[in-house]
């Protein structure tokens, strides 16, 4: 059992590196032209990680797998690594569900100043696309990598295709929103872009700050849930080895329907959580020549 323990520990530290970092030799594949994204895909493209929603699973199925067998050897009874392992085995998805959430409220907040910079550009008598492809390097650094990359397929495709290909590469709404404002801005401008810039700035403002007092009025509810939740299991594996007692108790049969039970009670507060903490995502309705039906790229 020790050696299996071993063995399982150190595949979960290969696979965890290549989960967190995307940079796994057997993990990593080459950037090419994206093609149709699954949500689940899409997900992990908004995270910032290069892996496939397979890899993902595999990956944190392996992190579970291994935390249930080092747990058993510790503490002698399997049914007491249950719970750490289920923990461990979402730990993937909550750290790239952070990220994602982080890395697109970057990007909703750059995009005031990137629209300020390309108003200043073009009221220095500038146009949209140089305004807009000046971005990859006086921009705000979280869209410069998008804008250098649409200066380049400005040049090769065109405008209008360069902005698609972003809409493709942020995959949020609100950039597909603000993109397709520069769509028509570019394709009906003239003299009407500084102005439609100006209101599509004020209006990002508002939203930003609509959005930040939403997320802080929610933030201590969601600590306080889960700290619920984990408290129990940390007290119960405390006392399972500090107190003889506990640790016949929870070795025997009985212990191990108190547990199962904890374990279904467990999940079911968890699902009432995430049920009364949802928030309802804003679909995708502008995502250039992709259909979206129910938050899915077809």
């Amino acid at each position: 059992m020790r050696l299996l323990a071993s063995l399982a520990t150190a595949v979960a530290v290969y696979m965890a590196a290549g989960l967190f970092t995307g940079y796994t030799a057997a993990m990593r594949r080459r950037q090419a032209a994206r093609r149709d994204l699954s949500r689940h895909h899409l997900w992990l493209v908004q995270a910032g990680s290069d892996l496939s929603p397979l890899q993902f699973v595999a990956g944190s199925g392996v992190l579970g797998l291994a935390t249930l067998a080092v747990m058993t050897v510790v503490t002698a009874a399997w049914w007491l690594a249950i719970m750490p392992a289920v923990v461990m085995a979402l730990a993937p998805y909550a750290f790239y569900t952070r990220r994602r959430r982080e890395r697109l409220r970057q990007i909703r907040q750059a995009w005031p100043d990137a629209l300020r910079d390309a108003l200043a550009a073009i009221s220095a008598g500038s146009t949209l696309t140089l305004a807009l492809g000046d971005l990859a390097e006086r921009g705000p650094a979280p869209l410069r990598p998008a804008f250098g990359r649409f200066r380049l397929m400005a040049r090769m495709m065109g405008v209008v295709p360069g902005l698609e290909m972003m809409k493709e590469e942020l995959g949020d709404p609100n950039s597909d929103r603000i993109l397709e404002v520069l769509v028509l801005a570019h394709e009906h401008g003239g003299g009407l872009v500084a102005e439609v810039l100006r209101d599509l700035i004020g209006e990002i403002t508002e939203d930003l700050r609509l959005e930040a007092e939403i997320r802080a009025d929610g933030t201590e509810q969601r600590i306080e849930s889960w700290v619920v939740v984990l408290i129990p299991w940390l007290l119960l594996l405390f006392l399972t080895q500090t107190s003889d007692q506990y640790q016949a108790f929870y070795r025997s049969g009985s212990g191990l329907v108190v547990v199962l039970a904890a374990v279904v009670w467990s999940a079911i507060g968890v699902a009432l959580l995430r049920y009364i903490g949802r928030s309802t995502g804003e679909p995708r309705v502008l995502a250039g020549a992709r259909e979206v039906e129910k938050g899915v790229w077809r």
